[in-house]
């Protein structure tokens, strides 16, 4: 049975595969209330990491898990999608159709945790199927998939955990082609001046809801920020930067060695 951090790191990452689109480092707003950015007429001077800001009471002291992921995927409630107006079932339409198109993807990450710890890292994507998380020092998770299997390796504990890759949400998120009203239990979609707010759910009878908030640009659909709120209530906020969608990842990062353990 995949351990906790395992999970987390693995919902907080499958989050991210198919959303990570802006070409520009973005500061990142917080998730509700949605603020309101200021224009800027000038582009910054250089690529800097966003500071995610977790909504909400933070932790309880102790609770430094990523949170919260069932490995298995959720059931769908694809009738919820009935209840979109024709605007909203075209802002989703036009949101998939940008996801799609982003085939291969090199960039950083933030991540904020329940308890305000910060971890950052590097990631690669290939699509379909194929991607790599690596966490900065002093973190020693590494996540790799293959394109059939996903493995979370410790480097620390010395640790491989695999699963089949159809049995994560990566599943759909590394797809070729992406629709987020066939493939995803959309709850609520939301826009305004500035924001493109998605809300997506998964659920498990013996796990619970994990729900997961997107927001991109009203303008140009460019991400944001997302938050995933586990069963528990506990949130981890993502941002991305500095991210690259002309360069090709380097085949190698996606090899997994199923023979050999972390040396």
């Amino acid at each position: 049975m995949l351990g906790r951090r395992a999970r987390a790191v693995l919902l907080t990452m499958a989050c991210m595969v198919p959303f990570a689109i802006s070409a520009a480092a973005e500061n990142v707003p917080l998730p509700t209330p949605a603020p309101r950015g200021k224009a800027s007429s000038a582009p910054p001077p250089a690529a800097v990491a966003p500071v995610p800001v977790m909504p909400g009471p933070a932790a309880a002291p102790g609770n430094k898990g990523f949170f919260p992921f069932s490995l298995l995927g959720g059931k769908s409630n694809a009738s919820r999608a009935t209840a979109f107006d024709d605007k909203q079932r075209s802002l989703l339409d036009r949101i998939s159709v940008y996801l799609t198109s982003v085939q291969t993807l090199v960039g950083n990450f933030v991540q904020i945790g329940p308890d305000g710890h910060r971890l950052d890292g590097t990631f690669w994507i290939q699509k379909p199927g194929k991607v790599r998380f690596q966490y900065n020092p002093p973190s020693p998770i590494d996540i790799i998939a293959d394109g059939s299997s996903v493995v979370v390796r410790d480097r620390a504990l010395e640790t491989n955990d695999f699963y089949p890759l159809s049995q994560t949400p990566l599943r759909y998120l590394l797809a070729a082609r992406i629709d987020l009203l066939r493939d995803a239990d959309v709850i609520s979609v939301s826009v305004d001046d500035t924001f493109v707010t998605v809300v997506i759910e998964e659920t498990q009878v013996l796990v619970g809801t994990n729900r997961l908030m997107i927001m991109f640009d009203a303008k140009t659909l460019a991400l944001k920020q997302w938050t995933v709120t586990d069963p528990q209530g506990l949130d981890t906020t993502v941002a991305v930067f500095n991210l690259d969608t002309a360069k090709k990842p380097d085949p190698n990062l996606f090899v997994i060695n199923y023979q050999s353990s972390i040396k």
